[in-house]
Formats: structure tokens, C-alpha cells, sequence
């Protein structure tokens, strides 16, 4: 990589800095950021300092921290030298993931999943998608390897746009023919029919998370055609009665709104050569008090089950603003104190 540790003659500072040395100063600019606003993001997060010296990175702090936080940076650097970008989100994820991320660098709208020592790359057209966090990166290798998966867990922990994300590339690739994606129209009840328009812009507002998710990784004009080709479908659970979804990667949304009997009936629906995920967070139940949740019943009915997997997320897999996962820390401590 270019990148080389300097050990200096023993001195005292030896015992609190590491220095890195990086050969390339245009690539190094763009691994410090802005003023330096990744070196300070670096810094918070792992509590160091970083102090730069002309090509050189010095590292101060206690000798764990320090190497974990050299490792970051030199990882950070590789994956700038195989061409590819860094954001925010990508210094979080090599922090939280503590090892160097995918940096091999591929054609354009190539796609791959990619498993290997330094963790999972899920490649779509738009752009690739990497775990952030352990229990990500144990979810989409269990999306993977399991025909029905479940993601269990808090908002912004990435459950469904993960979930999308490997249908994609399932998709492309052509290990399914078709991608369902569906939620429970809770809040809409009796009083969808009093909402303007047909029945897809009824229930399009209750749908819009999965649009969004799915043009994040496919151009706009491509998700059109292939909703009118019905070889993406974006549908109400209701809809899904009666159905059997062969060939197709099935994600169900928000599951924690299904009831017992539309859970049943929607696990029932998986036909040949299909996945099913069902992502949930049991904190967030909207159904009328004293009807038990679909999701909670699945979870205690399939454990163990051979080919069913289930994933946990916290609020320390939050990926959204760090903000949120202190709301959710909140919340469970006020909970935790009622209980």
C-alpha cells in the first residue's frame, strides 16, 4: 500500500504515538478531509489525537486505542488508493467494524457480493453497500445463507435497507427472477377509503421507505420498467393473500404491525427457489391494544427452526445520526426504569 510505521529511536513520546507515514499527499488530503474534519471525527469516536506533520499522521494515545485508531486510518487510506470515495459513514463503519474494509475497486454497475477477511461488500448499480456494524455484517451473511431470515431490532439499525440492498443483488444477478417488497397498512384501517386516488396512491405513502430504499440502489428509470414488468412489486401485506412467491427475494417491512394470522398467512407464501426476510422492532407496535404481534409470535414459535435465522440490532447498530441511537438509549432506560 505505500503506507510505512516509522519507529524512531526510544523516547518517553514513544509510549503514547504511533506515526504513519503516506506516501501520496493528494490522497492523504482527502483522508484527513475538509479542516481536517475526518481526523476529528477519527479522534472523537476513538479517543485520540491526531496530529499531521507534512506526509506523516502521529497518533497519541493509550497503546489499544492508538493502534486500533492507526489501523482505521491506514485501511481508510487503502481505500482511497483503490479509488473509491469516503464519507461520514464509511470512517464510522471501518471504526465500528475495527478492520479494514473492501477496497478492491470494480467496473461500474458491476455487481458482487463479496466475503473475505475484511468483511462483506454488497455491490448494486448504484453503489456498493457495506455493513457497518458486526451484527450487519452477521445479518447479510445470514440473508445469504438462510431461505427465510428475520431483523429484529430498533429504527435507523439498517434492517431493511440491508435487506433490499441483497435483493438487489440477488436480483441482478439472476439468482431471483423477481423482488416483493411489503409492509402492513396499519395506520390506513377504515379510513383508507377515504383517501384521494386508486388504491396504489392510497397506499403508496405507508410504502415510500421501500421506495426509497430501492432508488438508492437502482436507477429511477430501471425501477419503473421493472415495476410495470411486475418484476418488482411494491405491495400492501394485505395483497399478498392467496399468492405463492416463486423465484423472488420477499421483504416484509414494519412486521411487527402484522397480526398472528397475516404473519402465518404471509410465512405460508414462500414458494421454490425464494428468500424471505421480515424486519421488524418490537418497540414500535401500532396494532389495537390486546392484539398480539405477528412478529413477537414468529420469533417464539421458529426458533430453531432449520433454515431461519434471526438477527438482533441495538442502539449501538444505529447508522443514522449518532443522535438517534442516544433517543433510543433514552428510551430504553426509561423503559428499564418502569419495568
Amino acid at each position: 500500500m505505500g503506507i510505512s510505521a516509522l519507529t524512531p529511536p526510544t523516547r518517553a513520546e514513544d509510549l503514547v504515538e504511533t506515526v504513519l507515514e503516506f506516501p501520496d499527499n493528494r490522497l492523504l488530503i482527502d483522508l484527513c478531509g475538509e479542516y481536517d474534519r475526518n481526523l476529528a471525527q477519527i479522534e472523537h469516536q476513538m479517543g485520540v489525537h491526531v496530529l499531521r506533520r507534512g506526509n506523516r499522521l502521529s497518533v497519541i494515545g493509550d497503546k489499544g486505542a492508538r493502534e486500533q485508531a492507526a489501523a482505521v486510518l491506514r485501511a481508510l487510506y487503502a481505500r482511497l488508493e483503490a479509488g473509491r470515495g469516503l464519507a461520514a459513514g464509511d470512517i464510522d463503519g471501518a471504526i465500528r467494524m475495527g478492520r479494514p474494509m473492501p477496497a478492491t475497486p470494480r467496473a461500474e454497475g458491476e455487481q458482487i457480493e463479496m466475503f473475505n477477511a475484511s468483511g462483506i461488500e454488497i455491490r448494486t448499480r448504484k453503489k456498493p453497500i457495506e455493513p457497518r456494524t458486526e451484527a450487519q455484517k452477521t445479518y447479510v451473511a445470514n440473508l445469504f445463507a438462510n431461505e427465510l431470515g428475520f431483523g429484529i431490532g430498533p429504527a435507523g439499525t439498517g434492517k431493511t435497507y440491508l435487506a433490499v440492498a441483497v435483493g438487489v443483488t440477488m436480483f441482478i444477478s439472476g439468482a431471483v427472477e423477481k423482488i416483493i417488497l411489503s409492509r402492513p397498512a396499519v395506520e390506513a384501517g377504515e379510513r383508507l377509503g377515504f383517501l384521494p386516488g386508486d388504491m396504489k396512491e392510497k397506499v403508496d405513502p405507508y410504502m415510500q421507505p421501500l421506495y426509497d430504499a430501492l432508488n438508492d440502489f437502482l436507477p429511477a428509470k430501471q425501477v419503473q420498467k421493472l415495476m410495470e414488468e411486475k418484476r418488482i412489486e411494491i405491495a400492501p401485506l394485505a395483497f399478498m393473500r392467496g399468492r405463492t412467491l416463486s423465484n423472488a427475494f420477499v421483504v416484509l417491512d414494519e412486521a411487527q404491525n402484522a397480526t398472528t394470522m397475516q404473519m402465518k398467512m404471509f410465512l405460508t407464501r414462500l414458494g421454490e427457489g425464494s428468500r424471505m426476510v421480515i424486519t421488524g422492532d418490537r418497540t414500535q407496535i401500532d396494532l389495537p391494544r390486546g392484539v398480539p404481534s405477528g412478529l413477537q409470535d414468529a420469533e417464539r414459535i421458529l426458533k430453531g427452526v432449520k433454515g431461519v435465522s434471526f438477527n438482533y440490532f441495538t442502539s449501538k447498530d444505529v447508522v443514522r445520526h449518532p443522535l438517534v441511537a442516544r433517543v433510543i438509549e433514552a428510551y430504553e432506560a426509561d423503559e428499564a426504569k418502569g419495568a
